[in-house]
């Protein structure tokens, strides 16, 4: 089932459910009102009578020719706009003396036979006691004691059941009116809801067909927009991240062809006597040296795809960065020397400069980034080390021609390399090195001139 059926049933599933209690509820709570209204109504007029029979009473006694019987009918006490309302008037025997119901209809409200109507039989007795008890559901009942006796005033529940029927399938009515809406509008706004999900799969589906130049900004708001953000976000990395893979492909290729060129060139004139005397060994040497420079090669890629790939390769521990960057200038030396540069270093001295890394990794990353200097330095290289910010911070800078600028933004990527550049992977090992211990790479070009990298990284104490 679709996504946009089971949210619009799932809707009119609760909606009912919702609509079901509310009547069941309002059923009960009108009944209720009705019944306590019906009493309290009641109770008013008992009173009232009560209060018009004591005063009747009075004026017989002080003159008995004026009226003669003040409650030979109850009937003329009760308004004609509490119709349906019956009044029973008995004495302490529990005798009828007066009533408003007709004599022929007085056994249809009491359940008792015609003949038994003046009779004070005990079926009377029990039905008026279970009226005047409040047991005979079939009416709501007020009883009130007077001077002349015991006042019973009922009325039938079929008539509050009425109103509240009546009243009922009104509410029913505005109900299901209601509910048709609420229906209708649940349908737009799960257009509303599911159309950028559908047009977001349209999208996924692209990124699945690796068409990602064609992948569009779905509009939308709440969670369902960040979705379409992110699905937009990755396609432009895997775009980015394809078109680097081709161009590393296309690069690894081209590095890799060279030498084995030469290799292949020199071997098969060699094979054919093309080369002689000299020109063999010479022809031997470069052999060699593309062989080197083709195991370099390997080596890096090697070395980079595990750096990408293998979590294992790492083993952090805290190194003490003054130690480490001692080290790379003394493996540096002999380079240093047979160039002429000159090496100078700085630290500061009143913090540890101590980080969480691999030693042997990071030692491989600062190599390549000093190596890199030496390869474009004029006569000085800088090192400098401190603290900042809670981070170690390491600046490595030469006096050089710098870096051009349309190279900047790609210098850490694989097989970029400037005029003077090997395989173009030296930078790319250190940037992975780095990010692998947590630091931060970034290259840029002093202002005195020259080319300056910086690397950061936490320091243990603010870890």
């Amino acid at each position: 089932m679709k996504l946009v059926h089971q949210i619009n049933l799932a809707f009119g599933i609760a909606l009912v459910l919702v609509l079901s209690v509310t009547g069941v509820v309002i059923h009960h709570v009108l009944l209720d009102h009705f019944i306590e209204s019906q009493k309290e109504e009641l109770k008013t007029m008992s009173t009232a009578m009560s209060t018009a029979m004591t005063a009747s009473l009075s004026k017989e006694i002080v003159s008995p020719s004026v009226i003669s019987s003040p409650v030979s009918s109850l009937a003329a006490m009760i308004s004609p706009a509490t119709a349906g309302v019956e009044a029973i008037l008995t004495d302490e025997t529990g005798k009828i003396v007066s009533t408003s119901v007709p004599m022929d209809r007085i056994n249809v409200f009491l359940d008792t036979s015609a003949s038994e109507v003046l009779d004070t039989s005990a079926s009377e007795v029990s039905n008026l006691e279970n009226i005047w008890n409040g047991k005979d559901k079939r009416y709501i009942t007020e009883v009130n004691a007077t001077p002349l006796g015991t006042l019973t005033l009922f009325t039938p529940m079929s008539k509050v059941n009425a109103i509240e029927q009546a009243l009922l399938k009104r509410l029913l009515i505005v109900f299901c009116v209601a509910g048709l809406l609420m229906l209708l509008f649940s349908l737009f706004i799960t257009k509303k809801l599911i159309q950028p999900l559908l047009r977001l799969r349209e999208e996924l589906k692209k990124v699945k067909d690796r068409h990602f130049e064609d992948v569009k900004l779905i509009k939308a708001g709440g969670e369902i927009g960040s979705v379409a953000q992110s699905v937009y976000d990755m396609a432009g990395e895997l775009k980015r991240y394809n078109h680097v893979q081709k161009q590393f492909f296309q690069n690894a290729s081209h590095e890799l062809k060279t030498p084995l060129m030469s290799i292949s060139g020199y071997a098969e004139g060699i094979k054919d006597g093309v080369f002689e005397g000299e020109s063999v060994h010479k022809g031997l040497d470069i052999i060699m040296s593309e062989s080197n420079r083709l195991k370099k090669i390997v080596t890096e890629m090697t070395l980079l795809a595990k750096l990408d790939s293998e979590e294992d390769i790492f083993k952090t521990t805290e190194v003490c960065l003054r130690d480490l960057l001692i080290e790379t200038i003394e493996r540096m030396n002999p380079l240093l020397m047979k160039k002429g540069l000159t090496l100078y270093t700085s630290y500061d001295d009143h913090e540890p400069l101590t980080i969480r890394a691999d030693s042997d990794k990071l030692l491989q990353a600062l190599i390549n980034v000093v190596s890199n200097a030496t390869r474009y330095a004029n006569q000085q290289i800088y090192i400098h080390a401190a603290i900042k910010d809670g981070r170690v911070e390491i600046s490595i800078s030469d006096d050089g021609p710098g870096i051009s600028e349309d190279l900047l933004p790609y210098l850490f990527h694989r097989f970029v390399k400037g005029k003077d550049g090997e395989s173009g992977l030296g930078l790319a090992i250190s940037r992975a090195i780095v990010e692998r211990c947590g630091g931060l790479i970034t290259a840029g070009n002093r202002r005195e001139g020259g080319a300056v990298i910086s690397i950061e990284f936490p320091s243990v104490s603010t870890m």
